[in-house]
């Protein structure tokens, strides 16, 4: 059954619409605003797969370069291969907030789908395709705990704008993509201009209102054409033999919570697993199943010892930062490098700096864009004391590094001032919790170390929520294991003068004003006391690039010799490009614009450019090259491209009646330029710098 409905927000009208394409799948919708249409198509298969021990949900979303009237430009016109990053990461903004709203006990292989059928350059389509894929579960028989609404906040002249045009983002400070139910923020995503944790709450919150006439279509339209959900069972827990697990494991898993070190607790686990299996699975028949209740015994008794003894893993206060060492200049031959540690999380991170050849060229809905800064985010296995097959950046490691991008874009110069391109590479090293911080923070040094004068160093903080009931612990700078456990992952990034970037995923239902303002609050104390940690390490921009790193120059010309210095054709240009391996611009004003493979290669292009472009002055002493002999006197080049005649009289003091009796072609001879006419003819001698007796 065809139904549409629609609503307008922010100026905007938004429509959802279902029933007329994609009728084979369990859900499906066309949400659109302005131009731009966005399919969303939900199936849920029929069987449940609870031997998966995990939601299979699996959300893909697809940009359709049709929809701005593009054809590829690869080879075979098509899209193929993996997905670009914008895709990933769109990817990732609907999973999180939907992935919690699943009930326990449903396990079915489910699929959301998210094709951009129309794109005008204007209306976004990642935050329709959000909204889009909550619907479609909504409306879908797959049990979901729903619906959700999602939308992007930008900042214009101090006021805040529900879902900002691409004309809008590029005057924005902020670009922040909310998920919000009826009661409560599911997941934040975004960037801002070192603004402050109240602007950047003001803007979290005002979005959550903004939001709701987005689920009320959703409900509308479930009320018009839901499905029935489907029954699910839900999990029956063996009480009696729980309270045994419980019995069993109660002293062992007090060892497990108090060992401090990420390693030996893991291994401390297992032994306590083993011994908990050899006594209750005597005929190996219910492993799986007395594994995962002490798993679930682990969970409760650690968010137990948080919540009602105030203890966290390892023994740390709630708003204690963990031992953090740092230094700069760990590589030789890197431009920029440093190694930051926090407790057992470490990266390793470097700078590369490039000339404009070397910007990211990216195809996207809107055109190619370029990008100056780059920053790639590696994750190892053995970071994590694992051994598996080395693959391409996974959907993780986009979107972590695309989080410390946010984080560090903000502070970086301006490409006039600094026209290098940049790229920043994290190694993991270490993992246990926050590596994505680790990153952000080794970055801020490493761009440092480079010579790149970013506004100010940036660090960021992960920080954890526990609830139970009406307890509450707010923890900073959370580990694996508290990740793990708790029921929030919210990441701060910022200077001094404010946040730069922050993400947040949760676990429950959402997190309102109240907790949201405490851990902002506490993730600025927590960013503040790490920014003085990392200034033991660097504290400021270094003066100048290293000598190996490329080099950019600029020397400005007289507007007559840029023909010299571009030649016939653009001759002398390309010879110089090719001799010093360097990249070249002249404008008509005269600059030239130099990029060097390093120091030496820029001081000897510079030099010849000087030599080039040089203009003899009246007075001046130079040494040069016998070009031609006439009767009259000899042609001396004293510049590149630059002759000057020395009279016959002006060879020496004597009475000199051939010209190549004391001078031949090719011979080298310093001569005086004594003058130079209207007409840019210069007079050279050479027996002014000859004594009056010599030959």
């Amino acid at each position: 059954m065809f139904n549409k409905v629609e609503a307008e927000l922010g100026g905007k009208t938004i429509s959802i619409e279902t029933g007329k394409i994609a009728k084979q799948a369990s859900g499906a919708v066309v949400v659109q605003s302005g131009e731009t249409v966005v399919l969303v198509t939900v199936v849920g298969a029929k069987e449940n797969k609870p031997e998966a021990g995990f939601m299979p949900l699996t959300i893909e979303y697809q940009e359709k370069l049709a929809s701005v009237g593009r054809i590829p430009g690869n080879y075979f016109r098509r899209e193929i291969g993996r997905p670009s990053d914008n895709e990933v990461l769109t990817c990732r903004i609907i999973d999180r907030p939907l992935r919690p709203l699943f009930p326990k006990g449903y396990s079915a292989e489910t699929q959301v789908i998210a094709t951009v059928l129309s794109a005008d350059q204007e209306h976004l389509a990642d935050v329709l395709a959000l909204t889009g894929a909550s619907c479609a579960l909504t409306i879908s028989d797959v049990p979901f705990d729903g619906p959700v609404a999602g939308g992007r906040i930008g900042m214009v002249d101090g006021q805040y704008i529900l879902n900002p045009t691409v004309s809008e983002l590029k005057k924005s400070s902020m670009d922040i993509v909310v998920a919000c139910t009826r009661e409560a923020i599911v997941m934040v995503e975004g960037k801002a201009d070192e603004l402050s944790e109240d602007e950047v709450l003001a803007a979290i919150f005002y979005g959550f209102d903004e939001l709701q006439p987005l689920i009320d279509l959703q409900e509308e339209l479930q009320k018009a054409v839901g499905k029935p959900k489907r029954e699910i069972e839900t999990p029956v827990v063996d009480e009696e033999l729980m309270a045994k697990v419980r019995e069993i494991a109660a002293a062992g898993m007090e060892k497990v919570f108090n060992t401090a070190d990420k390693m030996e607790r893991g291994q401390v686990y297992d032994d306590l697993k083993s011994m908990v299996l050899a006594e209750l699975d005597t005929d190996g028949e219910n492993g799986h199943g007395i594994s995962e209740m002490l798993s679930a015994y682990k969970k409760e008794y650690m968010r137990d010892k948080i919540v009602n003894s105030e203890i966290r893993i390892g023994g740390r206060k709630f708003n204690e930062i963990r031992d953090i060492a740092c230094e700069a200049e760990y590589l030789p031959r890197a431009h920029g490098s440093a190694l930051f540690t926090r407790g057992e999380t470490q990266a390793l991170v470097t700078t590369t700096l490039g000339s404009e050849r070397d910007k990211q060229r990216v195809e996207t809905l809107h055109g190619e864009e370029t990008r100056r800064f780059m920053l790639h985010y590696n994750f190892p296995p053995f970071c994590v004391g694992e051994a598996r097959f080395l693959r391409g950046p996974s959907r993780r490691d986009i979107g972590h590094g695309t989080l410390a991008t946010r984080g560090l874009e903000a502070v970086l110069p301006a490409e006039e001032d600094f026209p290098y391109s940049i790229r920043v590479v994290s190694e993991i090293l270490e993992s246990n919790g926050s590596s994505s911080m680790a990153t952000v923070c080794g970055g801020s040094m490493a761009m440092m170390d480079a010579g790149v004068p970013i506004k100010r160093p940036v660090s960021g903080i992960a920080m954890g929520l526990i609830k139970e009931d009406e307890k509450i612990a707010i923890l900073s700078d959370i580990l694996g294991d508290e990740d793990h456990l708790g029921d929030m992952d919210f990441k701060v990034v910022g200077t001094t003068d404010g946040v730069t970037a922050l993400q947040m995923d949760i676990k429950i239902d959402g997190v309102d004003r109240e907790i949201m303002s405490k851990a902002l609050e506490q993730a600025k104390e927590g960013r503040i006391h790490i920014l003085s940690e990392m200034e033991k390490g660097i504290a400021k921009a270094r003066d100048e690039v290293v000598d190996h790193a490329p080099k950019y120059i600029v020397h400005k010309i007289s507007q007559d010799k840029i023909r010299d210095i571009i030649g016939p054709g653009g001759k002398i240009i390309k010879e110089l490009s090719s001799e010093f391996d360097a990249k070249i611009e002249v404008d008509d004003s005269g600059l030239v614009k130099m990029f060097a493979l390093n120091g030496a290669l820029a001081d000897a292009l510079v030099e010849k450019v000087k030599a080039i472009t040089a203009e003899a002055e009246v007075g001046g002493v130079y040494k040069g090259t016998v070009k031609t002999i006439k009767d009259f006197g000899a042609f001396v080049e004293i510049l590149p491209g630059t002759d000057g005649l020395v009279h016959i009289s002006e060879l020496a003091h004597k009475r000199v009646n051939k010209v190549s009796d004391v001078v031949s072609e090719g011979d080298v001879i310093e001569v005086k330029v004594l003058d130079v006419d209207n007409r840019g003819r210069i007079r050279l001698s050479r027996k002014a710098l000859l004594e009056k007796n010599a030959d």
